[in-house]
């Protein structure tokens, strides 16, 4: 089984929202359409700027555990080593 940690963003350097799923495609999809009321849809979290793949859930959710601990400028480095431009990955999973 295939488990997502992820990172979405507002904007650039916006604010950050980190989670842990099964299903990245569906979880973002509620993110994006504000399915589920809390902290992403009342502030606008919602673009995809990174995830982290793994195969079982408690190496994920010490992952997610870890990367909440961080001070945000090493979380803004992690994402703009992989994705430099904040772009939003969401369009390249559907596919």
């Amino acid at each position: 089984m295939t488990y997502y940690v992820y990172i979405l963003a507002s904007k650039k350097h916006g604010t950050l929202y980190i989670g842990v799923t099964r299903d990245l495609v569906r979880r973002v999809y509620e993110h994006k359409t504000k399915a589920v009321p809390g902290f992403t849809s009342k502030y606008g979290v919602n673009k995809l700027v990174l995830f982290e793949i793994y195969d079982d859930p408690a190496t994920a959710i010490a992952r997610e555990k870890e990367l909440k601990k961080w001070r945000r400028d090493w979380k803004t480095r992690l994402i703009e080593e992989q994705n430099p431009n904040w772009d939003d990955l969401y369009p390249r999973i559907t596919k």
